[in-house]
């Protein structure tokens, strides 16, 4: 899914080459529409509404059986252990199903994902990209990834070595901020350029750009 058109994207591109112009450091943002599925989520619940579905026909199962009975005719049996079994069996199947392809669509999915595994999915999303993308391709290994995950509104700035042994995470926390700000009110291109020029800023106290530093990674936004 593309979220930018070209206008959008140059504000982007500019803002990493105005933010470059007083650093050795690298601006790599990335944008993604989502990070992870979540079909094991998915699996969890189906599993625990069907187990639960399967425990309760256990507990009621009478009570069950005469709906079954009703839906058949009306005309009630007696049944072995064997039938009520089969009859457990199959309502937590279609316990499973049901849940299954309820939770197929998005917004349900994303909504019945716990929020630390959300943030921790993202996490580990930008680092592999950045692994792939930046991670030691400068001279100086001073990458940094700006990492954007639409569908579950989180986002992640990821550093070389170099960088994380003189800045401390919490320094990001202003650029963090000015970005989701404008993120917020639907700002999506604004809102990443005003985090590159925060990196920028930090970037530049703690690694200058020298006069034999030259561009080594592309100046633009990367959507995945």
């Amino acid at each position: 899914m593309a979220y930018f058109d070209k206008a959008q994207h140059k504000i982007v591109s500019d803002a990493v080459a105005e933010a470059e112009l007083t650093t050795s450091g690298e601006i790599v943002p990335v944008i993604a529409e989502r990070s992870d599925e979540y079909s094991d989520v998915v699996l969890v619940w189906a599993a625990a509404a069907a187990f639960t579905a399967m425990s309760i026909f256990a507990a009621f199962p009478e009570f069950f059986l005469e709906k079954v009975d009703w839906v058949l005719g009306g005309w009630s049996s007696e049944r072995s252990y064997g039938e009520i079994i089969a009859w457990a069996v199959g309502f937590g199947l279609l316990k499973f199903v049901a849940v299954w392809a309820i939770l197929s669509w998005d917004p349900l999915r994303f909504f019945f994902v716990p929020s630390p595994l959300k943030r921790q999915r993202v996490h580990d999303r930008a680092v592999r990209h950045f692994k792939v993308g930046a991670e030691g391709r400068t001279h100086g290994k001073t990458g940094v990834m700006l990492y954007l995950s639409m569908r579950e509104h989180r986002a992640e700035i990821v550093a070389d070595d170099s960088i994380t042994d003189l800045v401390p995470a919490e320094v990001w926390g202003e650029a963090m901020a000015d970005m989701l700000a404008d993120i917020r009110k639907g700002c999506i291109a604004e809102g990443i350029a005003a985090g590159v020029r925060d990196v920028g800023k930090v970037l530049s106290e703690h690694f200058p750009r020298g006069a034999d530093d030259g561009n080594e990674l592309p100046d633009r936004l990367i959507e995945v």
